[in-house]
């Protein structure tokens, strides 16, 4: 059993930066990939960035490609996300998730964390 933990989330100015990260354990393969997803209030959870290691892939939502950048340090077991020039709008609670292929992690993840709150403030 795969257990993700986020953190770094909180209230920012818009034009502000955050640093999202997601401690994964337990996990059995050296084969995954990792994603973060975000929700905001009202609205469907949504894909943000992905990262596969071993097939060298980043993938980002047109709405923060620029902005974001995810990285994955597998020594410590860590997946991030770097928020620069946030928007009101990337307000959400933002959630990590992997699975064993990309395609996994894109479409239907096999483990999710539990999600950490950030807001933007205009």
């Amino acid at each position: 059993q795969v257990q993700l933990v986020e953190s770094g989330g909180g209230l920012v100015q818009a034009g502000g930066s955050l640093r999202l990260s997601c401690a994964a354990s337990g996990r059995t393969s050296s084969n995954y990939a990792m994603a973060w997803f975000r929700q905001a209030p009202g609205k469907e959870r949504e894909f943000v960035a992905a990262i596969s290691w071993n097939d060298r892939i980043e993938e980002y939502a047109d709405s923060v490609k620029g902005r974001f950048t995810i990285s994955m340090d597998n020594a410590k077991n860590t997946l991030y996300l770097q928020m620069n020039r946030l928007h009101p709008e990337d307000t959400a609670v933002y959630y990590c998730a992997t699975g064993l292929t990309y395609t996994v992690v894109r479409r239907r993840p096999d483990y999710w964390g539990q999600g950490t709150q950030v807001t933007v403030s205009s």
